[in-house]
């Protein structure tokens, strides 16, 4: 059935305005409680050092691990492969302007150290799509949909941690910082197929009606 220019309903001012406004406002907040912080003055010790690294770890989860994934997931391996190389790159673009790693204070030496971290982001979040597309084949099983997700990320996650320790400014090391690397990606990697069902399950429905 075609809509007409009359045709609204309650959910679509929901889902269609409503909802994606106070995501990006969400977001936007999120992304300032650092830069308020600095101002007061609380700096980035004690817990409000914790609340900007959860609030980064979960950016970094979302923007490079999460949409890659779920693109793969529900749709291809190229979807995945190709959201997950432009998001990757993107991310590393941010980390480049927030931190500066290019600007002129910045010595080349060290620029040239964030170089395999960047690029270490930037294929780990393509891998981890396209390995997620090319396992689960589009599959609704939930069970497959899991274990390609958690395949791709631990995969992802682990490739990862080894472009860190090829970086000179690195300063994720040990089994901490392998564990902090590859268990939150493996975790997304739980939780994302959750979210794919749910997308199929809503498509299915709406393509019945």
């Amino acid at each position: 059935m075609e809509l007409g220019w009359k045709d609204w309903t309650r959910s679509d001012i929901i889902y269609g305005i409503i909802a994606p406004i106070v995501v990006v406002l969400i977001i936007v907040g999120l992304s300032l409680v650092g830069t308020f912080a600095m101002r007061g003055g609380g700096g980035m010790n004690g817990s409000l050092g914790i609340v900007i690294g959860i609030i980064s770890e979960i950016e970094e989860m979302v923007v490079i691990v999460g949409v890659p994934l779920l693109l793969g997931l529900i749709w291809n391996r190229w979807a995945g492969g190709a959201s997950g190389f432009l998001l990757g790159s993107i991310y590393a673009m941010w980390f480049q302007v927030k931190y500066g790693a290019f600007s002129s204070g910045t010595s080349p030496s060290m620029a040239m150290g964030f170089g395999p971290t960047l690029l270490g982001w930037v294929l780990s979040a393509m891998l981890i799509g396209y390995m997620a597309g090319a396992l689960n084949k589009r599959s609704e099983n939930f069970r497959r949909m899991v274990i390609a997700g958690v395949v791709s990320t631990t995969v992802g996650g682990v490739f990862l941690f080894g472009m860190f320790q090829l970086s000179p400014s690195n300063v994720i090391t040990g089994i901490d910082g392998f564990l902090l690397t590859v268990l939150t990606r493996t975790a997304t990697g739980v939780i994302i197929p959750i979210i794919a069902k749910v997308f199929m399950w809503y498509g299915v429905a709406m393509h019945k009606k």
